[in-house]
């Protein structure tokens, strides 16, 4: 008898016995009903479940055959036993994260921002990741349960399984983040600074920033995952959030001052054509505003458009294969001509992957370059230093959130300035991240600047409290 015959006759022997799912629409139903057997391990789990019901005897001989038949491969199964069990620790969001770890520890020049980005331009598979693989390698069952991906992956969640996978594996401190190194915020906000098109007199302040809040320093920015608590910085995101406090430290932020310093910088350039162009917000803010809507509405469109169906469809048995595969072409087809019929234009080729997202450059006469414009306008002379003409600042979170809520700050838009809003939903898009994680970012680092601030605060609601007592 050969092993088609065999498989066939199996099949014959499961539909007779269970009549209830003899209609093939039924596979998945059926599929998880009737399970290989267990595989033993040594330690806690080899022990097999008790309550996991064979419905019939199988010799050691067919165990391969009917794990290959009804349930996927080996390790599809054991996947669903230990995710019923909830001790599974590798998943496809996990293995992006582990992918990051190596990345950090290589301390190669990509952020975790970068590696998403990747992820959702499809230069790294993640969805559908399974198409990749070699003929060789059969996959249905059970396995559609560890490559099935139906969304796309976040920030938070996947800097979360960094640590979580670093912890498991027990791994000793990475190397260390120096001066010189890419992931290090001060060369991280000249390259962020040079992406969103602004003056490169800001890297001084933005140094500055760094310095006074010690996130520079070696041991801050090392990872470090058998400390007692173990946790990473993002680096992205705190590079950001360093050159946000900087534009509110320069203009204010607040729908008033940065508006009154681009009417000054407007006249000055006006009547000082050969001189060097001195900063002017308000036409930073128009230029950046139409580049920003223009990729955010080629991205959403690039989202709206993506095809979650994979070209290599996942099957549940090895004989309902030719069905599967012949469905998925008679839809592919289907949308070829569709998509003829709705639009007529090429498809643009994938572009290789980049660091940067918006590219600005002086001979681009369509888009004005602000790196080489000066900062003098918004500055003034004491003694023999520079300080910023606008001496007042206002704190992004005033009061955090006690220990044990799930965020440290609250941000909703309508408390803040809309100058303010359009900074956090510029740098959120660039990172692909909340606007609130960016704006928690923000306030953890001024919290790190204004302790004194933060201290008197804290004494003046303790006092209140004792008064009203």
């Amino acid at each position: 008898m050969t092993e088609e015959e065999s498989v066939e006759r199996w099949c014959d022997r499961v539909l007779e016995e269970n009549p209830s799912h003899s209609d093939w629409d039924s596979a998945p139903e059926l599929l998880s009903d009737f399970s290989c057997p267990t595989f033993v391990e040594s330690g806690a789990e080899s022990q097999p479940d008790d309550h996991i019901r064979k419905p019939f005897p199988i010799s050691k001989a067919s165990q391969s055959e009917t794990a290959s038949v009804c349930s996927g491969s080996l390790d599809g199964v054991e996947y669903s036993l230990r995710k019923e069990k909830g001790v599974v620790k590798m998943t496809v969001p996990s293995t992006l994260a582990f992918c990051y770890l190596a990345l950090l520890w290589q301390r190669e020049t990509i952020t975790l921002s970068d590696l998403l980005r990747f992820v959702e331009e499809d230069h790294i598979p993640y969805i559908n990741a399974f198409q990749h693989f070699p003929e060789e390698m059969k996959l249905y069952g059970r396995d559609k349960g560890i490559f099935a991906i139906e969304s796309w992956p976040n920030y938070e969640d996947i800097h979360k399984k960094m640590i979580e996978v670093a912890t498991f594996l027990d791994l000793p401190r990475f190397p260390d983040i120096t001066e010189d190194c890419y992931l290090h915020p001060n060369i991280l906000c000249m390259k962020y600074l040079m992406e969103v098109n602004l003056p490169d007199e800001m890297h001084s302040f933005t140094c500055q920033v760094v310095k006074m809040a010690g996130i520079g320093e070696v041991d801050f920015l090392t990872f470090d995952p058998i400390a007692k608590m173990a946790k990473t910085v993002k680096y992205d995101v705190q590079a950001i959030a360093v050159i946000v406090i900087v534009l509110k430290l320069l203009f204010l932020l607040d729908d008033s001052l940065e508006w009154s310093l681009s009417t000054i910088a407007e006249k000055y350039n006006e009547e000082n054509k050969e001189d060097k162009p001195w900063f002017d917000f308000r036409k930073w803010y128009q230029v950046m505003k139409k580049s920003f809507d223009d990729k955010k509405q080629k991205w959403e469109e690039a989202r709206a458009k993506y095809v979650w169906k994979s070209e290599k469809p996942l099957y549940h048995s090895s004989i309902d294969r030719s069905v599967v595969y012949k469905r998925r072409e008679m839809v592919v087809n289907l949308q070829k001509q569709f998509s003829t019929l709705v639009d007529s234009t090429p498809t643009v080729e994938k572009k290789s992957p980049s660091s940067f997202q918006f590219n600005w450059t002086e001979e681009d006469t369509d888009k004005t370059c602000f790196h080489g414009h000066s900062l003098q306008g918004i500055l003034k002379k004491k003694g023999q230093s520079l300080t910023t003409k606008n001496s007042l600042y206002w704190l992004s979170t005033q009061k955090f959130c006690k220990s044990y809520c799930k965020h440290v700050t609250t941000y909703e838009e309508s408390n803040f300035s809309l100058s303010y809003q359009f900074i956090l939903n510029l740098f959120s898009f660039l990172l692909r991240i909340k606007t609130s994680f960016l704006h928690e970012e923000v306030s953890l680092i001024e919290k790190r600047l204004f302790k004194t601030k933060y201290s008197k605060t804290k004494k003046k609601s303790s006092r209140s409290r004792k008064v009203r007592k």
